[in-house]
């Protein structure tokens, strides 16, 4: 890093950095969307699908996710920031091709023909008059085969946030880190604006099988760019001395570190990380809420569907979805909410992070009136739902910081894979178990709260996704009522 004049302007190459872990996460949510916008209205005819079928395939995604997470973080800190994304980013992008061949690979092993036009293959095989044994061979084959190529996507997907949180923890003080971090998470709401005006339409003009394709290879384009851009800020010649002593400024008091030293490089196994309460408070804090934004994510355009008859391919359902996600970038502004209590209150990070978080976990509860408001208009729950997305994405840009303001950044992406392990479990359990619900409460006529049948399910689950928050927020309360840093020996 070149000697910079005591009057030269301070650079300003974090912000580059976080705009890449940005795209880096519209990528990664557009890959996500994919299937939940295209198995209703295109996949699920074609090969039968139930929603239970659906929700074992997301729920599955979840918990390959979970496990991955566990090691991604401990493969992060060993091999670095710039090498594991591009291992991450890599696997991820290649599993979201693999989703375009699976109809060509239930073609070939149920029928012989390793071809794309998987309806011809059907109706010759239905015209032996072996059409409910085929059904069920075609719906089982091609479930496998999504299985297998989403457990790939989840294997590098794992990989995204331990990245993104080391990289921030790298090149921004803990004041700034929710800032950061919610700047960059709100890829996340980019990628779902971006995904309902984009991939049905791929998938009604040139086939579902083309949305996971298109989508897929832009994260090859993206490799190519963080080859090139990204540096440790010590190595980094973009980063002047002023930039970098903003970055390192909580070395001195918090760390104890000279500005002008490396920080030791301490290390931690995947069981010691779970010895600390700070480890399980953050874990609580992404159980639960974390499964209610898997559920929005992969269910809202079958909401939509089920409930008010707008597949994701009109015009409606598609203005629908984008307004959820619209709404949803309000977390933006909430991001920085816990930067405003610690600068203007002098609060420390965690007790900042902790105020704002409690007025986040708030929003959600909202969620009880999504069924009782949707019979007056749609609208009403789309504009509940948004609110429910855009708290969530708030408190996640601050939980995950958790991590940073009371770990070594050496431990960082191994403490959130294994925290991410339980939103991972909290995904699995929200999709798998929203699909039995579902498929349940519509086979019995299921009545409850004045709603029946599928419906009733929905009401279920939002009640459930309302109250989440609170409840995580004040479980990580009583674990770690103060902020408190670890000490690695």
């Amino acid at each position: 890093m070149p000697a910079t004049p005591s009057n030269a302007r301070m650079t300003n190459f974090r912000w580059i950095v976080c705009s890449l872990l940005f795209f880096a996460l519209v990528i990664n949510y557009l890959d996500r969307q994919v299937l939940s916008l295209t198995w209703k209205n295109f996949i699920a005819p074609e090969f039968g699908w139930s929603d239970a079928d659906y929700g074992l395939i997301t729920g599955v995604f979840s918990i390959v996710y979970a496990v991955s997470m566990l090691f991604a973080g401990k493969f992060v800190d060993y091999v670095g920031t710039k090498k594991g994304f591009l291992w991450a980013i890599g696997i991820w992008s290649a599993g979201a091709c693999l989703h375009a061949f699976c109809g060509i690979a239930t073609n070939g092993i149920v029928s012989g023909h390793w071809t794309l036009n998987f309806s011809a293959a059907k109706a010759n095989l239905e015209s032996l008059q072996m059409a409910s044994d085929i059904a069920v061979m075609i719906t089982t084959v091609s479930v496998w085969l999504f299985l297998a190529a989403r457990c790939v996507l989840s294997l590098g997907e794992a990989g995204n946030f331990p990245c993104s949180i080391k990289a921030v923890a790298e090149y921004f003080p803990k004041k700034d880190r929710g800032f950061a971090t919610g700047v960059f998470n709100s890829g996340a709401q980019i990628g779902a604006l971006i995904a309902p005006f984009s991939i049905p339409l791929i998938a009604k003009y040139y086939g579902w099988e083309a949305s996971f394709l298109s989508i897929g290879l832009l994260g090859f384009l993206w490799m190519g760019i963080w080859i090139f851009v990204y540096k440790e800020p010590r190595k980094n010649p973009h980063v002047n001395s002023a930039e970098l002593a903003y970055i390192e400024q909580d070395a001195c008091t918090e760390e104890r570190l000279a500005p002008s030293q490396e920080e030791p490089k301490a290390r931690i196994g995947l069981l010691q990380a779970f010895s600390f309460r700070q480890t399980w408070a953050v874990i609580f804090g992404r159980f639960l809420p974390d499964s209610v934004w898997w559920f929005l994510l992969f269910w809202a355009p079958a909401f939509i569907s089920d409930v008010y008859g707008h597949s994701s391919a009109s015009s409606t359902g598609m203005l629908a979805i984008f307004t959820i996600y619209l709404i949803s970038m309000l977390s933006l502004a909430g991001s920085y909410l816990p930067t405003f209590f610690i600068n203007r209150s002098k609060l420390n990070p965690y007790a900042g992070r902790m105020k704002a978080m409690l007025i986040f976990a708030i929003f959600p509860l909202l969620g009880i009136g999504v069924m009782p408001l949707g019979e007056v208009s749609m609208w009403f729950p789309v504009v509940i739902i948004g609110i429910m997305a855009a708290a969530h994405q708030s408190w996640s840009a601050n939980v995950y910081n958790v991590v940073s303001d009371m770990f070594p950044k050496s431990v960082v992406a191994t403490v959130t894979g294994a925290a991410g392990l339980a939103s991972g479990l909290g995904s699995f359990m929200s999709n798998y178990g929203a699909g039995q619900l579902f498929d349940y409460t519509d086979r019995i006529g299921l009545a409850f709260l004045g709603f029946e049948g599928k419906n009733a399910g929905y009401m279920i689950v939002f009640i459930c996704a309302g109250l989440a928050y609170l409840l995580s927020w004040c479980i990580m309360k009583i674990l770690v009522p103060k902020y408190k840093l670890v000490e690695l020996d």
